[in-house]
């Protein structure tokens, strides 16, 4: 997730467990999503709707901590 911000991700997720939790938990979902899709899991297309949804609201979140981070810290 948002590997043009490796290091960026790197520093927020020791500084901020919120944070971490986010990207642990955004992580969960792509490694269950990718089983589904490769046919190792089933679910019902409903429910991974549902999985893809949380996974992208989550990268959102993370993705506006990180713009916030970089904002205050000049980067």
């Amino acid at each position: 997730m948002l590997h043009e911000y490796r290091d960026i991700i790197s520093e927020i997720k020791t500084k901020n467990a919120h944070f971490a939790k986010i990207f642990e938990r955004h992580n969960e979902l792509d490694k269950k999503i990718e089983t589904v899709e490769n046919g190792k899991e089933f679910i019902s297309d409903s429910e991974l709707d549902t999985l893809k949804k949380e996974k992208l609201k989550l990268k959102d979140e993370a993705y506006t901590m990180i713009m916030e981070y970089k904002k205050e810290n000049n980067l």
